[in-house]
């Protein structure tokens, strides 16, 4: 494990990092240049200039597509150069992220009690591992738990506790996805990057959840020159924008930041929620407003970001609360801002430390590609797509019906039954399993026993929709159509629902209804491919030829592995 070492700063204008941005882009175009275009196909700035604000897009070649979901990275800054950086950094972060965990020989795969015994007291205390989820269940209980699968162990960095730990690392991506990944200039300012933006997930978790009245920061007392010119650019432009103090007790600020166009909205911008979280206020606000231009689409492109660590406004009526809270200026918010890297990371540890949490960090640097990465986290910090209904018995519920062989998941999902005798996450992963293993019939009918179960209505939904997916695969379409309506019904916000209520009305021949469903899909995540090319079928259908080749070849465009999409395409464009 690499030492962390003193780090001075390099370049502090509009962010905090080791060197300038435009030796960060040199350095990184040098290390993807190994690899030909196979991990970077391209950069290139995608901003319309109304605002002025630099916002870049980093393409992946078809090497990183191999191991990423992503296809692109966007990066934000005050300065083209910082934008451009932002974004190869992006890429590097996620490609050695995926890479690592398609590299077997990382990991260590033990039951939690084989890995006690082969590091005695060199293991992730189990307190932490229950701290992450809330989770108030005895240790012997705990144990037992983490005991029915296997996990893959990393030796991980406690910066709290100043010592190396083996930590089950698949535990932590299970429930944090790949929130905590980071990459910089060197180790010490990845982490210190992943760790701000942890605090950040979690502060915003808490916002969305309660809704404290919280302070507005005065735009008027803006003294760093980068931020007052970046708020001017939106008042330039007369476009709103709202900061505020999301720091809610943390040793590190948190800038809430929200803004809308009332000349364009709605019509071809949106409301843009945001936040950012630095070493010092300052930053933390030029992160928030940079983030807001990545968002936003200059607020005039028809944009549709998808939200993920706050809520997403549909009406000025909907953040009205925000506007609540005593005026501040920044200097009364906290800050760790030194002029090392390694000190605020220690000040930001202690911090947490202070507050029962460790903060740990894995080295997930790629061998060849050599630009610093790092996965990181803090057991007891929120994530807001996170269920708040976290359990150690869910999480490892949810593995048994999805991974574990069926034999080994039903024996699992019975102890779990024992330990949570009235949890409904336990019908709900027998119906899982029961879909996994091929009983499509059983499975319709335990997640309708599991629904009114469940909590709240997003799990409802889920539920709802997973009846409609076991009918689908018995061909039972028209059957599935009133259980997705109930799922759109509870949670209007999921893609996945409108996609299948169209392919159930397209084959009922709907083709008109089957179109309005995959154009709300595409309103919630206008880069899906597939809505864009089931869209375009419909409008074929229904005697639209020139609509049927736009979305069909703006479906292709994304996504050239749609075949029936691009033969169709053809057929339309007489090139079969």
């Amino acid at each position: 494990m690499r030492k962390l070492l003193p780090t001075p700063k390099g370049y502090v204008a509009d962010s905090d990092k080791v060197c300038s941005p435009e030796e960060t882009v040199a350095r990184a175009r040098a290390a993807f240049a190994r690899f030909g275009s196979g991990i970077l196909a391209e950069t290139r700035r995608i901003d319309t200039g109304r605002l002025g604000i630099p916002v870049f897009l980093s393409a992946c070649g078809e090497k990183a597509r191999e191991i990423m979901p992503t296809r692109k990275q966007m990066g934000k800054g005050a300065s083209p150069a910082q934008a451009e950086a932002s974004a190869l950094m992006e890429l590097a972060e996620r490609y050695s992220f995926f890479f690592f965990w398609n590299s077997p020989d990382n990991f260590r795969e033990l039951t939690w009690s084989e890995a006690k015994a082969e590091w005695p007291g060199q293991v992730i205390p189990l307190q932490d591992i229950l701290r992450s989820v809330d989770d108030s269940l005895s240790l012997p209980a705990a144990a037992e738990i983490m005991d029915l699968v296997p996990w893959r162990f990393v030796s991980a960095r406690n910066l709290t506790r100043g010592r190396e730990e083996w930590v089950p690392l698949d535990w932590f991506k299970k429930l944090n996805e790949f929130n905590g990944s980071s990459a910089g200039n060197g180790l010490e300012e990845s982490i210190l990057q992943g760790a701000c933006e942890l605090v950040e997930r979690h502060v915003c978790a808490v916002v969305d959840r309660t809704w404290p009245v919280t302070p507005t920061i005065s735009l008027d007392s803006l003294d760093d020159p980068v931020l007052r010119g970046l708020v001017d650019a939106f008042r330039r432009e007369g476009i709103f924008l709202l900061l505020k103090d999301f720091s809610l007790g943390m040793p590190v600020p948190t800038v809430g930041a929200l803004a809308y166009d009332p000349s364009t909205f709605p019509d071809s911008s949106e409301i843009v929620f945001t936040a950012g979280t630095a070493a010092s206020p300052v930053k933390a606000a030029i992160r928030a407003v940079t983030e807001i231009a990545q968002l936003a689409g200059d607020f005039e492109t028809i944009s549709n970001y998808e939200a993920s660590g706050l809520p997403k406004f549909t009406s000025p009526s909907g953040f009205a609360r925000l506007l609540d809270g005593p005026e501040i200026t920044l200097a009364a918010m906290p800050g760790i801002e030194r002029g090392d890297i390694l000190e605020e990371l220690g000040l930001l540890a202690r911090g947490l430390g202070e507050k029962g949490l460790c903060l740990y960090s894995v080295e997930t640097t790629h061998p060849e590609l050599s630009l610093s990465a790092n996965y990181n986290f803090v057991p007891g910090l929120l994530f807001r797509e996170r269920t708040p209904n976290a359990s150690l018995g869910l999480f490892v519920g949810r593995i048994l019906a999805e991974e574990a062989p069926p034999s080994m998941a039903a024996h699992g999902l019975d102890v779990l039954a024992g330990h949570y005798p009235q949890a409904p996450f336990v019908p709900f992963f027998r119906a899982m399993l029961a879909l996994r293993e091929g009983d499509d019939a059983s499975a319709a009918d335990l997640f309708a026993a599991a629904e009114p179960l469940l909590p709240d209505a997003e799990d409802k939904a889920l539920a709802a929709f997973y009846q409609a997916h076991a009918l689908v695969r018995d061909d039972k379409w028209d059957a599935a159509v009133p259980h997705l309506d109930r799922a759109i019904a509870l949670c209007p916000e999921v893609k996945e629902y409108f996609n299948l209520r169209g392919v159930a009305r397209f084959k009922a021949e709907d083709y008109a209804t089957a179109a309005r469903d995959f154009e709300a899909a595409l309103s919630l995540d206008s880069g899906s491919a597939m809505d864009l090319a089931n869209l375009g079928l419909c409008h074929d259908r229904l005697g639209h030829p020139d609509l049927a080749v736009h979305y069909l070849q703006s479906a292709v465009a994304l996504d050239p592995g749609l075949d029936f999409a691009r033969k169709r395409l053809a057929g339309l464009l007489g090139q079969e």
